[in-house]
């Protein structure tokens, strides 16, 4: 599965565009999740590097919530039970920072 689509990348902000913005006016743009974990990660900011690789910031909702940067590489990389890779939710739209924290 493709995870980052040009919807998603339109759609994203820079890196710190809601630096000082609450949770509830913040935008999810894309949510990645493992199928086989207990892992999700909430998009709301990201950018291309120099190498061509995306940097992320949202939420990564795992065994602890919280809040931190994140890179497409990473997700891309991971193989999880089954060799199940990272998915994205394609019905994930409309969603607030706040709602999942």
């Amino acid at each position: 599965m493709k995870l980052l689509t040009k919807e998603i990348k339109d759609n994203l902000k820079p890196l710190r565009t809601f630096e000082n913005t609450i949770a509830e006016d913040i935008p999810i743009v894309a949510k990645f999740f493992d199928p086989c974990g207990s892992y999700t990660w909430y998009v709301t900011e990201g950018e291309e590097d120099p190498r061509g690789d995306w940097i992320f910031y949202g939420l990564v909702d795992g065994q602890y919530k919280e809040l931190g940067n994140f890179r497409l590489c990473e997700l891309e990389s991971v193989r999880g039970q089954f060799g199940l890779g990272i998915e994205r939710d394609i019905h994930f739209k409309g969603h607030m920072l706040s709602e999942v924290m």
